[in-house]
Parts: C-alpha cells; structure tokens; sequence
C-alpha cells in the first residue's frame, strides 16, 4: 500500500491458559494508510481488541512484525514501547477513563505530563484540544457534572492533545445513545478528514463503522473485507 503508516506481517498472538496455548491472533496481515479511517469489526472473542493493543504498544506479538510510521515497534522494550506510546498514540475508551476528581482540562492534560512541555506549553495545548472538540466551555467542569457525550468528548481531547500519529478507539460509541454516538462520530470524522488523523475504531455497530473509510472483519484472528456468513 503506498504511504502505508503501519505495516503487520505475519502477526501471531497467542495467550496461555493454564496448559492450554490459546491462538488469538494468526498469521495477520494488515497494511494502513496514513490518514485513513479503518473500522475492525468482528464478535467478541475475535480478536479486536487484542490488535489494537498491540497497535498501542501495549502488548506484544507472539510472532510477526510490526512497523509504525517507520519504527518496529514489536521489537522495542517496554521502556521504549511507553517512550514510543506517548509520543504517538492517542487511545479513546469506551466508558471514558476520565478521573472523577480532575477537572475536564486536567484529565486532557494529564498525556502532557510526559512530555517535556512547560506549564504554559501545556496550557495552550489543552485549550486547543477542547476548542478542537468544542468542550472549551466546560474545561473547568468534572466529569460527574458532564453527560455520557460530553466525557467522550474529554477523552477524545485527551487523545489529540499530543498530536499522535495514531488514534485508536476502543468502541467509542458503545456506552452512549444513539444522538449522543452520533456526534462523537462526526467529530471523528472530522478529526479524519479535516485534521488528517489516521484513526482505528473497533465496534460492534454497522452503523458506527459506516463512518469509516474503509471496514476489516475479524474472525478467528484472521481479517477479511468481507463479513462472515
């Protein structure tokens, strides 16, 4: 694929469960466009999640490469994996991750403490993520004072706040209503194809993945454009 941001070849993930080796992911192939807008789908079990995680860094294959804007990062150690993670993945969960006792623009902030930024630096950033995501009023509100939509809002800030190459959400929309999924696709959207974020969304609803550019199926670990009969 040309300009391909992430490159999976041959990927296999298995887990160990008392004696048994458990086969996750097998032999998965998967090229990704920079700034595309890929949908996982695929039942519970199928491995979705598990890929995404490892698009995170946050796990390892068992066997397999995998290559991010250039850099293996299936090769990498851990303390390079959190090096590499905050610098170039924002992840957005699906019943937020926000903490109750933080105001909306501290839990946007809290990717920054990473980083090398000042006070200020970190101040601008944060504004212009919720202004990105048009919560610039409720910056001082904590999340308990916030509806459903509006958290994910937060959680989205969080995610953009340190310009990542990667977006990954784990079922976005999954815990809201359908008015209130609605926005925080379209924001997704917009994050795509106005910003120029590559994003990977696993979900569970059709009408979520309708979103996307392009939609994958997984089954078994393995991957397909099309679904499963």
């Amino acid at each position: 694929m040309p300009n391909a941001l992430v490159t999976i070849r041959n990927v296999e993930k298995q887990f160990h469960r008392g004696s048994e080796d458990i086969n996750v992911l097998r032999g998965l192939d998967l090229d990704i466009a920079e700034r595309e807008f890929l949908a996982l789908m695929g039942p519970s079990g199928s491995g979705k999640s598990t890929l995404l995680n490892l698009l995170a860094g946050l796990d390892r294959p068992t066997s397999g490469t995998i290559e991010v804007a250039g850099e293996r990062i299936d090769s990498m150690s851990r303390g390079q994996l959190a090096h590499w993670r905050s610098r170039h993945v924002g992840f957005v969960f699906q019943f937020y991750n926000l903490l109750p006792v933080l105001s909306a623009e501290r839990n946007v902030e809290l990717p920054l403490l990473l980083t090398n930024l000042s006070g200020s630096e970190r101040k601008k950033h944060v504004a212009t993520a919720l202004e990105i995501v048009g919560l610039t009023h409720r910056a001082k509100h904590t999340p308990r004072t916030l509806s459903g939509g509006e958290q994910q809002r937060v959680g989205i800030a969080r995610a953009i706040v340190t310009d990542p190459t990667l977006i990954l959400a784990d079922e976005p929309t999954g815990d809201l209503d359908r008015k209130s999924g609605d926005s925080i696709l379209d924001l997704l959207q917009s994050l795509n194809r106005e910003q120029g974020k590559t994003i990977v969304m696993v979900t569970h609803d059709p009408h979520a993945a309708q979103r996307a550019s392009r939609r994958m199926y997984m089954v078994d670990g393995q991957l397909s454009s099309e679904m499963a009969a």
